[in-house]
């Protein structure tokens, strides 16, 4: 279908995640920039000089903004605990909603982003972005082309030193909120290694978890854990994340299947392939294969671009509030099993 019009897109949200959403709104010949919002003046405005957003078109009150009847989608990219309340206004306001991982912090948020979503009829994204970096778009095809055969074992990693994130000010005054209690970092950044598991893997049944806090020692929550998880067809994995550890930025992963392997993560220009077919024409199959791709590690403009199509086109979304959901309860999950010291099964019916 030919593209008539422009899906007319707000942000919540000014930080780094917000602006990059903004490029990608900015920057994609199916969407323009409204308005944007954001209750730090001094960020907001810097924002607005950085991306020409006029005046008039910028608020400290996403409220207000809500107000505006030039809004066709809204993308919330505001810290976690606003995500449920922002994402239900918009949508009861009238608004397609794309919001930031982790969906939510806790399932009665989820339920209730579920609840606006069918209530109003409007269509809910969640921004799991490492389904768009293109070294794991390309795992994915394989996998699901069958080129490495059923998966047997899975491992995927969060590895990201908080300690190195500059602190986040509103209007001057200190605020972290990634130091919320029920923000661990097993869901609020791990969600990201969590939901790609999923995606290649399944849904696990059931978690086995192990955490320490000796890294970030003064934080509310662990900083390192390790996910032990169980899937239906007989699979196994492993999630890793540390938000404490010396270490640069990955979220690497690793594949295993009855014919073949895959290692890849979303900083790389590569990935590599690991395929038993080979030997039949002279080559071990301890021989990679190097696939270039493009190194994208939080490609928000191939998210937008879909969401776009998926409004312009009245398409169903794929990346829905249930798998945004399914991802937070696999992090509640293990949060339990690190909590009581022991298995934890997981339940998907919501």
């Amino acid at each position: 279908m030919a593209v008539t019009k422009k899906v007319r897109f707000a942000v919540i949200g000014s930080g780094s995640i917000g602006r990059s959403h903004m490029r990608g709104c900015l920057f994609n010949f199916q969407t323009e920039l409204v308005a944007i919002a954001d209750p730090d003046v001094e960020r907001v405005n810097e924002t607005a000089d950085m991306y020409a957003i006029p005046k008039d078109r910028v608020y400290t009150d996403w409220r207000e903004m809500l107000k505006r009847d030039d809004i066709d989608a809204v993308i919330v990219a505001t810290p976690d605990q606003c995500h449920a309340e922002q994402t239900v206004a918009a949508l009861e306001s009238g608004r397609h909603v794309l919001c930031e991982k982790p969906f939510a912090l806790t399932l009665e948020d989820c339920k209730l982003m579920m609840e606006a979503e069918k209530r109003t009829g409007k269509k809910l994204m969640v921004g799991q972005v490492g389904r768009y970096a293109p070294g794991f778009v390309k795992a994915k095809k394989l996998i699901t082309d069958g080129v490495i055969g059923e998966i047997f074992y899975a491992e995927t990693e969060y590895a990201h030193d908080y300690s190195k994130i500059p602190g986040k000010t509103i209007n001057g005054q200190p605020c972290n909120w990634r130091l919320d209690p029920l923000r661990h970092g097993i869901l609020g950044g791990g969600c990201h290694a969590l939901d790609m598991i999923r995606w290649m893997a399944g849904n696990p049944t059931e978690v086995t978890s192990y955490a320490n806090r000796m890294m970030l020692k003064d934080w509310p929550t662990d900083d390192t854990s390790i996910t032990i998880c169980r899937f239906p067809n007989g699979a196994i994995g492993k999630v890793f994340v540390s938000i404490g550890l010396k270490r640069n930025y990955t979220m690497r992963s690793c594949f295993y299947g009855t014919k073949g392997s895959i290692i890849c993560d979303n900083t790389s220009d590569h990935l590599m392939l690991y395929r038993t077919d080979l030997e039949d024409k002279g080559i071990p199959f301890t021989t990679p294969l190097r696939i270039d791709i493009d190194a994208e590690s939080h490609n928000t403009k191939a998210e937008i671009n879909e969401f776009a199509d998926i409004i312009l086109n009245d398409e169903p979304v794929r990346t829905t509030a249930y798998e945004g959901t399914c991802t937070v309860a696999f992090a509640l999950a293990a949060v339990e099993s690190n909590r009581i010291g022991g298995p934890v099964k997981i339940d998907y019916n919501f």
